[in-house]
């Protein structure tokens, strides 16, 4: 690991009245044609290589034999609540779901580096990140069905629900994290964003704000390589998605997001600069996504069987599951235990869900609004009037 200061973009210090106009530090013509005026570096940062192996200073919890487990049990519970999820939705008791798979040490790493009183606001693939912080399988199985309770989650309730809309989610963390400034709070908000949604304008306006205000925001690109069908290479043509950040005059650095360790060790690091009022950081997390898009798409139109057979070599719950045998003790039998474990809590989660009786129509204007506007209200009663006629 590189210190967490070594994140090659210079900070911005501002002393006095930050909006005073200031001559000197403009660059005036007459300096000289072709002058350098600015550069950046972008860094990478991983601890554990494909084969399970540390490599460079590592953070201290990565001898911890009960973090490391934690962390890969949060993988594990990921991975297998996926895959009940697609089951559910291939047998039309889901809606369209979007899976984590190959992800997962990006959302798991993301949570585990925040506290318990931040925020987290994310895009639609962090249900590792929701687990780890308190969020219930059913939750999100609600969520998915249609169920509008299933945002109501008990656990991190200031967290904001699931988001869909590619790239809305940066201006409501953008907001957030103002807000936190201007309460003068000593948390920070974690924004999750596909690579897809840092091609659009208003994430980088919500960046462009976030840094001149130097908000506690840190943006987690998580990327996956492919927005739906169109690849990261035909997107954009800068060289990595971390360098957006430098128009935006905030931190940006990359991290290998198949390495749970290295995660959440850099988002530990860009959460304590946020809270410490030295701004934002754009957090770019190179991964690969296994599955289709969602289950409304079929990946197999735009990438070969070949490409996706290569990346299963850096599948981040192998990496890990080797340097716990490796260097932890883990056994057969701890597999085995663990997989049955997180088999039976998302099977119990599963039927709640089966079972829970569904909701009123009226439900899809109370959860949206917290008092139902005029407009609203008589398409409320007709919606209602007709669930009591039909039983």
């Amino acid at each position: 690991m590189t210190s967490s200061d070594d994140v090659g973009i210079p900070d911005v210090h501002v002393d006095g009245d930050a909006h005073a106009f200031d001559p000197d530090a403009v660059p005036m013509m007459g300096t000289g044609w072709g002058t350098e005026v600015a550069s950046f570096t972008i860094h990478r940062f991983g601890c554990l290589d494909v084969n399970g192996d540390l490599h460079g200073p590592v953070p201290p919890f990565a001898r911890n034999r009960n973090e490391m487990i934690a962390l890969y049990r949060a993988m594990v519970l990921t991975r297998a609540f996926d895959e009940k999820a697609v089951v559910l939705q291939r047998t039309g008791r889901l809606g369209t779901f979007a899976s984590s798979l190959g992800q997962e040490a990006v959302a798991v790493g993301m949570g585990a580096g925040m506290r318990a009183e931040d925020i987290l606001v994310p895009s639609f693939r962090e249900q590792g990140a929701q687990l780890w912080r308190g969020v219930r399988p059913l939750d999100l199985l609600l969520y998915w069905g249609g169920d509008e309770r299933g945002s109501d989650f008990a656990g991190p309730v200031e967290d904001f629900p699931i988001c869909v809309p590619v790239g809305t989610q940066a201006a409501h963390a953008a907001g957030v994290g103002l807000a936190l400034h201007l309460r003068r709070e000593s948390r920070a908000v974690v924004c999750a964003l596909g690579d897809g949604a840092t091609s659009r304008g208003d994430v980088y306006a919500s960046m462009n704000f976030a840094g001149a205000r130097r908000l506690p925001v840190v943006f987690v690109v998580n990327n996956n390589q492919w927005a739906i069908s169109v690849p990261r290479t035909a997107q954009t043509a800068a060289s990595t998605l971390a360098q957006k950040a430098v128009g935006a005059g905030i931190y940006g650095e990359q991290v290998d997001g198949n390495d749970v360790i290295a995660v959440r060790a850099r988002i530990e690091a860009a959460l304590e600069r946020a809270r410490s009022g030295d701004g934002p950081t754009l957090v770019e997390a190179l991964t690969y996504r296994l599955a289709d898009h969602t289950t409304a798409d079929d990946a197999s139109r735009y990438r070969s069987d070949d490409e996706v057979s290569e990346f299963w070599r850096y599948d981040p719950a192998a990496r890990l599951r080797a340097y716990l045998t490796a260097a932890m003790g883990w056994r057969p039998e701890d597999e085995q235990r663990l997989l049955a474990e997180c088999r039976d809590l998302v099977d119990a989660e599963t039927e709640a869900y089966l079972a829970t009786p569904p909701g009123e129509p009226a439900d899809m204007f109370d959860h949206l609004f917290a008092t139902v506007p005029p407009t609203l209200m008589a398409q409320r009663q007709a919606a209602q009037a007709r669930r009591e006629h039909h039983g």
